[in-house]
C-alpha cells in the first residue's frame, strides 16, 4: 500500500514525464498488435491503453478550471469515438475519432507548451514536458495522416502492399521520420493533400525544436548573468 502511494506521489509530481513513458511504451504496444485484425483482443486492449494516455495527457494540461473543462469536453468524446471505431469499423466513425483526436492532441500541445513557458523557472517535470510535447505532436499529426488517408484513399505508398491502406504503426511511423526530420520512412505521401499535410509537420517540427532550444539556452543563459551580477 505503502509503495501505491509512493508510485502516486510520483505520477502527480513528474505528470509530463509519466505521459511520455506512457507513450512511448505505446509505441512498443502498437507493434504487438500492429497485424491483427481491426475487431481483436490486442486492438481493444489498446484502445484502452489509449484512454489511460488521454487521461494523463489531460491531468498534465490542467491550468484552470476552465482550461479543464474544455480538456474534457474534446477527450471525453474522443474516449467514446475511439470505442465506437473499434465496435464498428465504420469509415465514417473512423475518421469522426482521428479528427476529434487531432483536436484533442492540439489542445493536449498547447496546455504542454503553456506549461512549459509559464515561468522563468525550469523545474524537471518541465524538462520532461519537452519531451511530451514532442511526442504529443507525433500522435497528433499521425492521427491527421489517418483522416487523409480515410479522406483520399491512396494518400500514401510504402514498400511493402503499397495499394494497401497504411496501419497505424505505418501512420506514427511516418509521423515520427518526419517530425525528427530523419528521412527513414518507407511511406511516402503521393496525393497532394498528403503531401501537403507532411510539409506543415517538417516545418512545424523544426519551428518547435527552435523554440524549446532556444528557450533553455536562454533561460541558462539569463540564470548565469543573475548569479554573476549577485
Amino acid at each position: 500500500m505503502e509503495s501505491m502511494r509512493r508510485t502516486w506521489a510520483v505520477v502527480r509530481a513528474n505528470p509530463s514525464a509519466t505521459l511520455l513513458v506512457a507513450q512511448l511504451l505505446g509505441i512498443l504496444l502498437y507493434a504487438l498488435v500492429d497485424d491483427s485484425p481491426s475487431d481483436s483482443l490486442g486492438r481493444l486492449l489498446l484502445t484502452l491503453f489509449g484512454m489511460v494516455v488521454v487521461v494523463l495527457a489531460l491531468g498534465v494540461v490542467r491550468a484552470t478550471p476552465t482550461y479543464t473543462w474544455l480538456g474534457v469536453l474534446i477527450g471525453l468524446p474522443a474516449v467514446v469515438l475511439t470505442v465506437v471505431d473499434w465496435a464498428t469499423g465504420d469509415p465514417a466513425w473512423h475518421l469522426a475519432s482521428d479528427l476529434v483526436h487531432v483536436a484533442f492532441y492540439g489542445y493536449t500541445l498547447i496546455g504542454l507548451l503553456r506549461y512549459m513557458f509559464a515561468d522563468e523557472v525550469v523545474t524537471p517535470d518541465e524538462i520532461w514536458a519537452i519531451g511530451a510535447t514532442f511526442t504529443v505532436a507525433v500522435w497528433l499529426w499521425a492521427y491527421a495522416y489517418s483522416a487523409v488517408q480515410t479522406i483520399a484513399p491512396g494518400s500514401f505508398l510504402a514498400a511493402v502492399d503499397p495499394d494497401a491502406p497504411r496501419t497505424w504503426l505505418e501512420l506514427l511511423f511516418l509521423s515520427t521520420t518526419t517530425m525528427t526530420s530523419t528521412g527513414l520512412s518507407d511511406v511516402v505521401p503521393v496525393r497532394p493533400v498528403a503531401r501537403a499535410v507532411v510539409m506543415v509537420q517538417q516545418i512545424a517540427g523544426m519551428l518547435y525544436l527552435a523554440v524549446a532550444v532556444s528557450r533553455i539556452v536562454g533561460l541558462t543563459l539569463g540564470r548565469r548573468r543573475a548569479q554573476e551580477e549577485s
